[in-house]
């Protein structure tokens, strides 16, 4: 059984790099699932900056915006540490495709607790500010939030990160990082 964890935070809250950090502290094999593309420039410069930190590292990629649990099936191996970065790009690809995003998120919970090893989940926290003025961003806000509601409940542990700076929500973090 996997033993599951969900980072959320802000943006540049540091959610990507402690879980990364994580990750480094774990002795076995190490993959990171990412589910961003790079449509534009500013999108390739992110996607450089976080391969850039995972140099040397010993990661295995796999690059998937839409079937994530498809990749998660094929990624998770006993003794490995699965990264997904991140749920929230996942989310917004679905949306943009016209998948049920709620189907998907129930079918990644079901999912979790099955896979082997461990799998860190990392996601941005977006229902903290105002409501937003359009339709569509907040059915991705409403998204995101049942989606992290959802996969909270399945998690062994759930770390905010603020200000570069993990908060336990639940669990019990092992150790500095």
């Amino acid at each position: 059984m996997a033993r599951v964890i969900l980072v959320l935070g802000g943006a540049r809250s540091g959610k990507s790099r402690y879980a990364e950090q994580r990750a480094l502290a774990h002795d076995g094999p190490r993959t990171y699932i990412a589910t961003a593309t790079a449509a534009d420039e500013e999108m390739h410069a992110r996607i450089a900056e976080h391969r850039r930190r995972r140099e040397g590292g010993g990661w295995s990629l796999v690059e998937e915006p839409l079937k994530l649990c498809a990749a998660l099936r094929q990624a998770a191996v006993e003794e490995g540490f699965v990264l997904v970065d991140c749920l929230t790009l996942w989310i917004s690809n679905m949306m943009l495709h016209g998948t049920d995003v709620a189907h998907a998120v129930e079918e990644l919970a079901d999912l979790l607790p099955a896979l082997p090893g461990t799998v860190c989940l990392v996601s941005n926290e977006v229902g903290l500010g105002i409501v937003p003025d359009n339709a569509l961003a907040r059915a991705f806000r409403d998204e995101a939030g049942f989606a992290h509601q959802m996969l909270a409940q399945v998690a062994d542990e759930v770390v905010f990160m603020i200000a570069g700076l993990p908060m336990v929500v639940k669990g019990q973090e092992p150790g500095a990082y």
